[in-house]
C-alpha cells in the first residue's frame, strides 16, 4: 500500500446521516460511490477500527480510514489513431471526439480507443491520475461526439476531477430528437440509476438513483423532429439519452432508449432519403464545454462542429422544411 492511497477523514455535525459511501465518494478524488462500496464491502474502508456497510448512516466524530488500491497493471498499447486537437497546452488537451470512437479500454475491448490514441499522439500521459484511464477525466458515450478535455499531469487530473464533481464544469449538448416539441424551453428533473430489469441500461425509475437534472432549449423545429440545445447540471451516466427518452422524446437513432418502430417511422415521413435511413448512431453531439484552467485560473471555453453525419440531417431537414 502507497502512503499516497491511505486517508483518513473525521465526520463533522454536516456529515451526521449521509451514507457511508457516498461520503468517501464525496471526499476522495476519483472515487465513485460504487468503487467505495466495493472497498467499504471488502473490509478495506473501516469506521473506528471496525467494519460497516456501504449504507451505514455516519455518525458525527466518526474516524473514516482506509486506502485506495493501486489499480491493475495494464499497459494499453500506443495506436496511430488520429485525434481532432481543438487546444493543447502544458496542462491539457481539448479534442473533438468523433463518433464511434470508444473513451477508455474496458474488458474485452483494450485497443481502439480514444486512450490508445491518446498514448501515441502524448506518451507522457501514461500513469497520469492513478488510474487505468490515463489522463481522462470526464468520459463521452461511444457514438456521442463533441468536446472533451483530457488532463496532462496528475495536478490538472485533480484540479478538474474536482471541478466536475463540484459541478463546475458547464457542458452543452445538442440533439435531435423525436416530435415535435412546443414549449421553447423548460427542466427534466428525474432521478436515474440502473434499470431494475437490464444492468446495461439506466433508467427514471431505478431502486437506486441520484438527481439528474437536465435543461433544454428548442433550437430549430422540423417535421417530426426538433433540435434541442441541453445543458447538464448532473453527470449521470447516459443521462440526456435516458432523460429526453424519459419525456417521451428519445434521441434520434438511439439503440438503446428509442424503439426501432419509432425510427422507421421516422424514415417513412421523411421520405426514405438517404440521409434518414442512414441513421447509425444517437444523434448527440456534445458541443461546448467551459471550466476554469487548473494553472492559470482563466476561464476556458471551447465547442466542436457537429460531425459530418448530423449536420447532413439537420441540413436535409431544413431543405424539406423550405419546400413546405
Amino acid at each position: 500500500m502507497s502512503d499516497t492511497n491511505a486517508f483518513r477523514l473525521f465526520a463533522d455535525e454536516s456529515n451526521s446521516g449521509q451514507r457511508l459511501d457516498t461520503f468517501i465518494a464525496s471526499h476522495i478524488v476519483n472515487c465513485s460511490r460504487s468503487r467505495a462500496a466495493s472497498l467499504i464491502r471488502n473490509g478495506i474502508i473501516d469506521v473506528d477500527g471496525g467494519k460497516k456497510k456501504p449504507g451505514y448512516r455516519i455518525k458525527t466524530g466518526d474516524k473514516i480510514s482506509g486506502y485506495i488500491p493501486a489499480p491493475e497493471s495494464i499497459q494499453y498499447e500506443p495506436e496511430a489513431i488520429p485525434i481532432d486537437l481543438l487546444y493543447v497546452d502544458n496542462d491539457l488537451i481539448v479534442i473533438n471526439k468523433q463518433p464511434g470512437l470508444v473513451v477508455h479500454p474496458a474488458a474485452g475491448h483494450y485497443n481502439g480507443t480514444l486512450v490508445n490514441a491518446l498514448l501515441y499522439h502524448f506518451p507522457e500521459l501514461q500513469g497520469i491520475g492513478g488510474k487505468v484511464r490515463p489522463g481522462i477525466v470526464h468520459r463521452l458515450d461511444k457514438d456521442t461526439s463533441g468536446t472533451m478535455v483530457v488532463a496532462k499531469n496528475d495536478l490538472s487530473h485533480n484540479f478538474l476531477s474536482l471541478q466536475f464533481k463540484s459541478r463546475k464544469v458547464k457542458k452543452e449538448y445538442l440533439a435531435l430528437v423525436h416530435g415535435e416539441i412546443s414549449d421553447d424551453s423548460g427542466e427534466i428533473s428525474l432521478p436515474i440509476g440502473r434499470h431494475p430489469m437490464d444492468r446495461k441500461k439506466m433508467s427514471t425509475i431505478s431502486r437506486r438513483s441520484r438527481q439528474a437534472f437536465t435543461f433544454w432549449q428548442v433550437q430549430e423545429r422540423f417535421f417530426y423532429i426538433t433540435l434541442l440545445k441541453l445543458n447538464l447540471m448532473t453527470g449521470r451516466t447516459h443521462q440526456i439519452r435516458v432523460h429526453c427518452s424519459a419525456i417521451n422524446h428519445p434521441i434520434l437513432g438511439d439503440p438503446v432508449y428509442s424503439s426501432r418502430k419509432k425510427e422507421r417511422d421516422i424514415v417513412l415521413k421523411l421520405g426514405c432519403s438517404e440521409s434518414a435511413s442512414s441513421i447509425s448512431r444517437q444523434m448527440l453531439h456534445a458541443w461546448r464545454i467551459s471550466f476554469t484552467h487548473p494553472v492559470t485560473g482563466k476561464i476556458m471555453s471551447f465547442e466542436s462542429p457537429i460531425p459530418p453525419d448530423m449536420q447532413g440531417l439537420i441540413n436535409e431537414l431544413r431543405r424539406k422544411a423550405s419546400i413546405n
